[in-house]
This record gives C-alpha cells, sequence and structure tokens, in this order.
C-alpha cells in the first residue's frame, strides 16, 4: 500500500527516537536477552538475535552490554526475566495503535499503557482489536528523490515483496521478515542506504489526521513511547 505520506512519518519517528535516546540502550539490552531466551545465544542460528545485535551495534551498544544481555538471555547469567505483551488501542480520530512491550510486571504495565491511552485521549482495546489492521514485515524507505529502478533492481533478487513510490516521492520496499537481512545486504552492496530499516508491523490501511487530532496522537505516540516497558508503537495515524 502506497503511503501518501510516508515521509513525514519517518521524520516524525526519527525525531521522536532521538528525543527518547537516553531509553535506547535499555530497550536494545531488553530486545537481545529476550531473542537468546527464546531462540538461543547463538546469532548464527537465531534471526531475531541477530537482528536486534545489528539494531545495537547501530546504535553504538558497548560490546561487552550485547554479550552480557546474550549470556542473561541464555540462562549463563542471573538477570531479570522479561515478558513479551502486546496491546491494542485506538488514538484520537479512531486512528489504530499497537504496542510491544517487554516487562517482569505485567500489572504495572497494564495499569501504565492504560492510563497513557485514557490521558491522551485514546481508548485501550481489546487483543484482536486492530492487530488485522498490520503486517508483519520487513520495511525500508528511502528518502524522497530515490530510484525506484534501482532500489528494484538491488533488492528483488534477495527476496524483495514490493518496490513503489509513494506520493510524497519517497521509495518503499516490503519483504518477509525472514528475507529482511538478505535484502539489507543487497542494497548496502548497491550502495543504497534507506533512512529507515526495520522489521515492523506495517499498516495497511490509513488514517489521516487534521492539525488539532494529529497534534493529540503525537502527544500519545510520546507518552506511549516514553513508558519502560514500551519496546515499539505502531500505528495508522498519518501525521503530516
Amino acid at each position: 500500500m502506497a503511503g501518501h505520506s510516508r515521509w513525514a512519518n519517518v521524520k516524525h519517528r526519527k525525531e521522536r527516537a532521538d528525543a527518547k535516546r537516553g531509553k535506547i540502550f535499555t530497550r536494545l539490552i531488553k530486545e537481545i536477552s529476550v531473542a537468546a531466551r527464546l531462540g538461543g545465544g547463538d546469532p548464527a542460528g537465531n534471526p531475531r538475535l541477530r537482528l536486534a545485535i545489528d539494531k545495537a551495534k547501530e546504535q553504538n551498544l558497548p560490546g561487552d552490554n550485547i554479550q552480557r544481555a546474550i549470556q542473561r538471555g541464555a540462562g549463563d547469567l542471573e538477570g531479570a526475566s522479561y515478558e513479551e505483551l502486546r496491546y491494542e488501542g485506538y488514538g484520537p480520530g479512531g486512528a489504530a495503535v499497537m504496542l510491544d512491550c517487554l516487562t517482569d510486571n505485567r500489572t504495572r504495565t497494564v495499569a501504565e499503557v492504560r492510563h497513557a491511552f485514557t490521558k491522551n485521549g485514546g481508548n485501550l482495546g481489546s487483543d484482536g482489536s486492530v492487530a488485522y489492521l498490520f503486517k508483519h514485515c520487513g520495511q525500508f524507505v528511502f528518502a524522497p528523490g530515490t530510484s525506484e529502478d534501482k532500489v528494484m533492481e538491488a533488492a528483488l533478487d534477495a527476496g524483495a515483496e514490493d518496490v513503489f513510490k509513494n506520493d510524497d516521492d519517497s521509495v518503499e520496499l516490503v519483504c518477509a521478515p525472514a528475507d529482511f537481512a538478505a535484502v539489507k545486504a543487497a542494497l548496502a552492496k548497491a550502495g543504497l542506504k534507506p533512512e529507515l530499516a526495520e522489521v515492523t508491523m506495517k499498516p495497511t490501511a490509513e488514517n489521516a489526521l487534521g492539525a488539532e487530532e494529529a497534534a493529540r496522537m503525537r502527544r500519545l505516540l510520546e507518552a506511549l513511547e516514553n513508558l519502560d516497558d514500551v519496546q515499539d508503537v505502531y500505528t495508522t495515524a498519518v501525521i503530516d
């Protein structure tokens, strides 16, 4: 699905990430630990762990921290055990919101999530209430002006499912999660650097918001992302 303002949303997400950079290391360590616990401590045989390590290195997380997180997850070191939770709800303008959490206290997490929704004009929904509006996939977004043909040529043989140009002239590539690493490597080999590259829950529908609703939605997203137990937040909202 071509998004009409994908580039604007990418910029907003990067701005929010920069604002909470102090919490990024903690979230990366949690993800590495959980990935190692679920799939083993060898990244060669654990795609989720390999992806988590790559993200950690991109954020300059020290190697010792990465190794300790792997050891905690694999049971070689003592540490907190985190549970994966997903919450779904609606924000201003009826836009869907879905968030993934890692927590050692389910009661605390749901209370904080519910409070953030309620305080910022949203509603926490039931399981499955909005999940059908998102697709689990690898997503790459390139700045406006990038050659769609060049992206397509570089990535199709590596497993890209679709390459298209959005209405704002940004170029987007979608692939299966299992093909993410191969596609990323193929793009790098071709000298193509995406502004966004991640395995994500991509919205299959979008909600265009007016200025007032967009401002309220931004506050809701920031409130959710500032919660210690929240790893990722996804929304169908388009914030220009």
